[in-house]
């Protein structure tokens, strides 16, 4: 297994791949996104322990769908089962992608757990439990405060667990060695991953304000809902399906990537 190392500009070419590769199934990478979600969020239905499941199983739910970018990159359309590679590829597997998927629920719930040492764990609550924040969040200094001490924590652990999922997958490697080997491969394409986060931050802004002014000019306040939710159901499938890009070029895994 080798590392390539890229120019800050392969950040841009990652996001035109997953572009690219979802418009050639975009049906079937939405459908399978949506199922993604619709799964995470039953998971987190189920009192107590709903969150911390659905967080242990969201490593083995994003390989799913790189899994899916893979299947569409050779040519063939992903079925739904897709979803369920990082269970699927045999007893070692699994029991890694299992351990994988504990590390990642202990970590967030500590990032949660660091939070609610600044604002009592309001911001824990609202992450876990769900709910709208309302006037009184907005004016909350400490709420704000570990609102962002979360996010700065949370930024080691993304990288962390970035190409994890797939090491594990595709390499064999171990839930521990996936860790190190995936935080070395993003700090060291650290300005390759910075160009992608701003393009992406940059496309959703861009659609997500340019949607909701269409939909003012045409259905007035009300319609801005339902048609921003659709645009971000795509906008965040084509992300997921630009990830699988990111772990292809990065370690030589013997599969195919677009040009």
């Amino acid at each position: 297994m080798k590392l390539h190392i890229f120019p800050a500009r392969q950040g841009a070419l990652w996001v035109k791949q997953g572009i690219k590769t979802f418009f050639r199934q975009p049906l079937a990478l939405s459908g399978l996104f949506f199922i993604f979600m619709a799964l995470m969020s039953i998971l987190s239905l189920v009192p107590v322990l709903g969150n911390a499941l659905a967080l242990a199983l969201l490593p083995a739910a994003t390989l799913g769908l790189m899994a899916a970018t893979q299947v569409v990159t050779q040519g063939e359309f992903p079925k739904p089962l897709v979803l369920l590679s990082g269970f699927r590829a045999g007893r070692k597997e699994l029991r890694s992608m299992v351990v994988l998927g504990g590390l990642y629920a202990v970590a967030i719930l500590l990032v949660l757990a660091s939070s609610a040492l600044v604002d009592g764990g309001k911001f824990a609550k609202l992450y876990l439990l769900g709910g709208s924040m309302d006037a009184d969040m907005f004016q909350d200094d400490s709420f704000k405060s570990a609102a962002m001490l979360a996010m700065a924590l949370y930024l080691p652990v993304s990288l962390l667990f970035w190409h994890a999922p797939a090491l594990v997958h595709w390499h064999g490697v171990s839930p521990v060695k996936s860790l190190f080997f995936s935080a070395i491969a993003c700090g060291r394409n650290m300005g390759a991953y910075l160009v992608y986060s701003l393009v992406w931050f940059a496309l959703f802004l861009g659609v997500s304000t340019l949607a909701a002014l269409i939909a003012m000019l045409i259905g007035g306040e009300e319609s801005v809902a339902s048609v921003l939710f659709p645009c971000g159901l795509v906008m965040a499938a084509m992300f997921f399906a630009s990830i699988y890009f990111t772990f292809a070029d990065s370690f030589d895994n013997g599969t195919d990537v677009l040009a």
